[in-house]
Order: structure tokens, then C-alpha cells, then sequence
């Protein structure tokens, strides 16, 4: 492994069913007054909010809620919210949902107490906090963004069409706990579960297609890559499967708690891409990145080959003989898209509501990354929208 790197993260998890009564232990060392926070209020029909507000009745807190969190979450939901926690004196937020809910906490805690604008603070000008940071952790039951275990919001802001993401330095936005019980995420419709799959694997990819050195992380992705596949291919056929979407929630936690970065740079460009949809069209995420993934494959592969080849084998058993480096790059590649469509995630941009008018725009509010093995440029990135539609 090449480079310097300091690991750590500080989230406790608790994992399994019925660790939701691991919150009897965690609450306590709060103060009181606890704002819940949950999104459309699926939490309220499946059971799940009645057996955390138990808890919270019994360990004796002062509860306040943010109910109506959205997939994507908007700058003014943050700034609801921040109001709602200053009201309350929140001395700890409770987030209770898939990734959207555990990030938009992260955005609401930093910016309870913070003077500041907070979308110019951390979206714009990427600062940390200068404030105390109110405490929070996660009750998950979608899994996807892993953002569980990590220090990372995305935010949307509607005025301008932005989605932004915001990677916290400060250990203070990370959840200190979280709760992952996979019996949470068997009634997630399917087309939410598919889109969390694409999601983990995603940023896995991130992850992986960037540096040419002997790299443990690679490794690492490789086997959780293959462990999304297998446990994909029996989730869509059984929803109620535990094993496979516990295996799911286990991964999509590793995908992005930091461990598999370490000695890496990082891509990111498809998320780029991808929020950059996501800000114009309000379409799911894991979507988006599904939709415009094959295309930025393709485009990267002449740049990173040898990597493209090694994910063709070690990941897809593609066999190698008789065959040229590019044709063995491109059978993983074509592996990988009969497994997307397999599992039924979206594979064009036009089913997310895109057409040719709204590129440039689209394109405009693309960040630009350098991680990968090519830096793009914006006639690259409106080539790149405009294969994938």
C-alpha cells in the first residue's frame, strides 16, 4: 500500500434482531430532551415507532419530532428542523430511517447551534463546525448509504437545484451508535431495496477504481463486492430472506465507514453525476448512479485497464484466455450490467424523467473530481449524460 493514512471510527453498532433494545443502554447517557426524527412515517405502520417510543417513555425523555424527512432531503427540512431542536433544548437527536433521515440529522446537529448559514458553511464553502455539535444516533431500516457509520450529508437545495455532499472531519457528526436490525428492512418496497443494492456496490466502485499499487482495500472491496452480488441475486427473489439482507445491511455498513478508502483516493465521479440528476430530477439516488455508471465505465476504462481487468476477474470470474486485456475489461463490464439488470435498477436516465434539453444544466451542476483515472472535463461529462439517456 502506498501513502499515509489515519482509521478510526468512533460509532458503536449495534447489530441483529431486536437490538433496538440497545437503546435502554445508550439513552441514558444523554440529557433529557430528545428530538426523534423520522421520514414519511412508514416507521409508524410497520411498528417501529411504537417500540422506540417505548423506550424513550421508559428511560424518561422529553421527546420533540421532525417527521416528513424526504428521500432527499432539502435545505429548508434543515432549517425546519434546526428550529424545531433550538425550541427544545435538544440535548440528543434520535434519527429513526434509511440513509436520508441519518444524514439530514448529521446536517440538523451541526447547525443547531451555528450562527452561520449553514447550506454556505458546509455545502458551499465545506467548513466545520465552530460549535458544539448536538449528539445523535441511528435506528436504521433501509440500507444503502452507510452513512450509519460515517460523518457524510447530502443536501439538497431547491433554489438552485443543488444536491452536495458534505464529508464531516469533525468525529462529533458521526453517530455515536447505531442499531441495525435487518428484520427493519423486510418491508422496504423492492424498489427502494434495488436501489439501496446498486447503492452499496456503488460505493464500493468509488473506491476501488482509482490507484495502480498492491492495495489491501482492494481486496477488502473485492469480497463485499461479490458478498452485494450473492446476496442480491436471492434478496429479489426473496424480500424475506434474513440472511441475505442482513448480509446487505452488514456490507452496505463496510462499504462506507472509511475502511476500504484507506491507501486510496477515491473516484466519486459517478455520484457526482448522479447527484447532479438527482438535484434537477429529485429522483432516487441509488438510481441515479445506476443510470449513468455503464456509460462512465466505459468512458474511464482505456485509463485504468489493468484494474478493469482485474475487477473482470476477481470479481465477475470473467476467464481471461485467449482473450485481450481491453476484451476481458470489457466482458466485467458487460457482467456487471446483466447483474443491474437483473436486479431491475434503472439503466437510462430518460426513465428518470431526463431528455436531451436538460443536459447542459445538468452538466453545469456536476462537480468536478480528480481521484479516478481521468479527470473530466465538461464536454466529457455532457458525453457521458448523453450516452446514458
Amino acid at each position: 500500500m502506498l501513502g499515509n493514512f489515519t482509521y478510526y471510527n468512533p460509532t458503536k453498532l449495534y447489530f441483529g434482531g431486536g437490538s433496538v433494545a440497545s437503546l435502554r443502554d445508550e439513552l441514558p447517557k444523554y440529557g433529557p430532551n430528545i428530538v426523534l426524527v423520522y421520514g414519511g412515517g412508514s416507521i409508524k405502520t410497520n411498528g417501529i415507532y411504537d417500540q422506540v417510543a417505548a423506550i424513550l417513555k421508559d428511560c424518561g425523555k422529553n421527546v420533540a419530532e421532525i417527521s416528513g424527512v424526504m428521500p432527499n432531503p432539502t435545505l429548508p427540512k434543515v432549517l425546519e428542523g434546526v428550529e424545531i431542536c433550538r425550541r427544545h433544548q435538544a440535548d440528543f437527536l434520535l434519527a429513526v430511517g434509511g440513509g436520508s433521515v441519518c444524514d439530514y440529522t448529521k446536517a440538523v446537529a451541526a447547525s443547531v447551534h451555528c450562527e452561520e448559514d449553514p447550506w454556505q458553511k458546509y455545502f458551499v464553502r465545506f467548513e466545520e463546525p465552530a460549535c458544539p455539535v448536538v449528539p445523535l444516533g441511528c435506528v436504521l431500516t433501509m440500507v444503502g448509504t452507510g452513512s450509519e457509520m460515517n460523518a457524510g450529508s447530502v443536501i439538497t437545495n431547491p433554489d438552485t437545484k443543488e444536491k452536495v455532499g458534505k464529508v464531516f472531519e469533525n468525529e462529533d457528526v458521526m453517530p455515536k451508535f447505531s442499531i441495525l436490525d435487518p428484520n427493519y428492512t423486510l418491508t422496504l418496497p423492492r424498489y427502494q431495496m434495488v436501489s439501496g443494492i446498486y447503492d452499496i456496490f456503488n460505493h464500493i466502485c468509488e473506491q476501488y477504481f482509482c490507484g495502480a499499487d498492491d492495495n489491501t482495500s482492494d481486496y477488502l472491496s473485492e469480497g463485499l463486492m461479490r458478498s452485494v452480488i450473492h446476496s442480491s441475486r436471492i434478496a429479489v427473489k426473496n424480500p424475506q430472506d434474513y440472511e441475505a439482507r442482513s448480509n446487505l445491511m452488514w456490507t452496505a455498513t463496510w462499504a462506507l465507514n472509511t475502511l476500504v478508502e484507506c491507501g486510496k483516493t477515491g473516484d466519486w465521479m459517478v455520484h457526482m453525476l448522479g447527484q447532479a440528476v438527482g438535484g434537477v430530477t429529485n429522483a432516487t439516488h441509488g438510481m441515479t448512479l445506476a443510470a449513468v455508471s455503464q456509460a462512465y465505465y466505459h468512458h474511464v476504462l482505456p485509463y485504468g485497464l489493468p484494474k478493469f481487468k482485474r475487477f473482470a476477474e476477481a470479481v465477475w470470474g470473467i476467464d481471461p484466455t485467449g482473450k485481450s486485456d481491453e476484451e476481458v475489461a470489457l466482458a466485467g463490464l458487460d457482467a456487471m450490467k446483466a447483474w443491474m439488470e437483473e436486479i431491475g435498477v434503472v439503466m437510462h436516465l430518460t426513465e428518470l424523467g431526463v431528455d436531451e434539453s436538460m443536459l447542459d444544466q445538468i452538466a453545469d451542476l456536476t462537480f468536478h473530481m480528480d481521484g479516478g483515472y481521468k479527470a473530466l472535463k465538461r464536454d466529457e461529462i455532457l458525453a457521458i449524460f448523453r450516452e446514458s439517456l
